[in-house]
């Protein structure tokens, strides 16, 4: 972040050895009253967007000292409310920038705060880091797609930007183009787009800094001809590296999400088996660090099926592996002793007491014959199904159980139920509860309520069951930053 008290402080260490006799101490005091009378006496800037920016950006001009009247403290004064203004701008914008916590967000920031600091409308923004780890992307504001796929026709040699991306020599401090179309060296292309889509000037600057290195660049657009005055680039420059170093931030972070999301679904089923009689569909949504949350459907014999959701405790790389052993060993349990679940629980327990003693995990086995619509099953900690059917929407009665891991020996008694034709079980994690926020109890309700809505086109469908519960539950979204939930949904549809 920048240290704007510093900046303060060194411009009035400045003030004083210029003005040690007018009292700097009692000019600082007085700033609140100049700073209001300098905007309204300061001279206008020369148009150069036909706007006025999101964000009042200082208009306050460093007059030489030769134009100003007779009053030295007067101007000192200005001078100095002058600065405070233009810090606090920057200030303000680099705090919004730090609320930021993913990279689109970060980089829709970056191109409004910059279009505020140069006083532009419109601008693009491409992303293109020098290790190629992250696909480059495009970003526009004021401009539609068939506006920057116009720009993309342009020679990238043309463009101020391209130049700027390219990292050619003499633009590291931006490049300024103040009257396109009066340009006689301006490539005829460029020259079409820069008159089909109403710009006549621009301000190219990089995206670059010591620690980040080239990530990429940023372009403003003017409907008229001109340009950013000087304070208006020192400006912008420092917020541009500021702003470099927070994109470098997201973007490992970024890298780290999808690293991990790719893993989580690499333990998990490819792709979900077809017995007669059932349809299967699965919705997961691992959060930022990773967790725990787990589901299966494995084929049995004789034309059954082992259904099983499960939960490990905790977070990160290390869950994931926890989750990944308990799954398989599970696996192996239901091939031998599916049809009776309390086994296959009971023995995933003492393996999991005996190889893994500081941890605890929830899971929920179901073996179905679909033929004879016949299910049993049982819990461990474990959330109970939901059936939801024609004529009911109800959770199944299941006993209540510690999770695994917990006590010296698990038992718990099984259930037995006969869901109807056309009647759909949802097997889930205790996830999609807590992203709701809400206390428990409200989010049971919400999920029976979510449920309960299904529209009845969609009811003989478990992706589209799936889907509705999901975008009802969670209407803001299933990838929040601020969540380090998992989630998981298992829908079987009985015919």
């Amino acid at each position: 972040m920048l240290d704007i008290g510093l900046l303060v402080r060194v411009h009035v260490d400045a003030l004083i050895v210029a003005q040690n006799h007018m009292g700097v101490c009692d000019a600082i005091r007085r700033i609140a009253p100049a700073r209001k009378l300098a905007a309204m006496s300061a001279p206008h800037l020369p148009k150069v967007a036909g706007i006025d920016p999101e964000v009042p950006v200082s208009t306050h001009t460093a007059a030489p000292l030769r134009e100003v009247p007779a009053a030295p403290g007067a101007f000192i004064q200005d001078r100095l409310a002058g600065w405070v203004s233009d810090l606090t701008t920057l200030h303000e914008l680099t705090e919004r920038l730090a609320g930021t916590t993913t990279l689109d967000a970060a980089l829709n920031e970056l191109l409004h705060a910059g279009a505020a600091l140069v006083g532009a409308r419109r601008g693009l923004l491409v992303l293109e880091p020098a290790d190629h780890g992250t696909p480059s992307t495009t970003l526009g504001l004021g401009l539609s797609h068939a506006d920057l796929g116009h720009l993309e026709t342009v020679e990238r040699g043309a463009t101020a930007l391209g130049r700027v991306l390219d990292g050619a020599p003499g633009t590291a401090d931006g490049i300024a183009s103040p009257d396109l179309l009066g340009d006689k060296d301006l490539d005829p292309r460029h020259g079409e787009v820069a008159t089909r889509l109403g710009y006549a000037a621009s301000y190219a600057l990089p995206l670059a800094s010591e620690a980040a290195g080239r990530l990429g660049g940023a372009a403003w657009l003017y409907d008229e001809p001109g340009e950013p005055s000087e304070k208006q680039r020192h400006l912008v420059g420092l917020y541009a590296r500021y702003a470099t170093e927070h994109l470098a931030r997201l973007i490992e972070l970024e890298r780290a999400r999808a690293d991990v999301a790719t893993v989580a679904e690499e333990l998990l089923p490819s792709r979900l088996p077809r017995i007669p009689g059932v349809q299967l569909a699965a919705r997961h949504r691992t959060g930022p660090r990773g967790g725990g949350d787990w589901y299966d459907a494995l084929p049995l014999p004789e034309r059954t099926l082992g259904l099983a959701v499960g939960s490990v405790g905790g977070s990160g790389p290390s869950a994931m592996a926890a989750m990944g052993r308990l799954r398989a060993s599970l696996r192996a349990y239901a091939v031998m002793e599916g049809e009776d679940p309390v086994a296959v629980l009971s023995d995933l327990e003492l393996l999991l007491r005996l190889t893994e003693p500081a941890r605890t995990a929830t899971a929920l086995f179901a073996y179905c014959e679909p033929a004879a619509r016949k299910v049993v099953l049982a819990g461990a900690g474990h959330t109970p199904p939901l059936v939801l059917g024609e004529r009911r929407c109800e959770f199944v009665e299941t006993t209540l159980s510690a999770p695994l891991g917990m006590l010296a020996c698990w038992e718990a008694p099984s259930v037995e139920f006969s869901p109807a034709p056309g009647e759909t079980v949802l097997l889930y994690t205790d996830g999609l509860l807590r992203r709701t926020g809400d206390p428990m109890d409200r989010a049971f309700a919400r999920l029976h309520s979510a449920a309960a809505s299904v529209p009845k086109a969609g009811r003989h469908d478990p992706a589209a069951v799936a889907d509705h519960v999901l975008r009802t539950m969670l209407p803001d979204g299933l990838d929040r930053a601020d969540s380090a939930e998992d989630v998981v949904i298992l829908a079987a549809h009985f015919d």
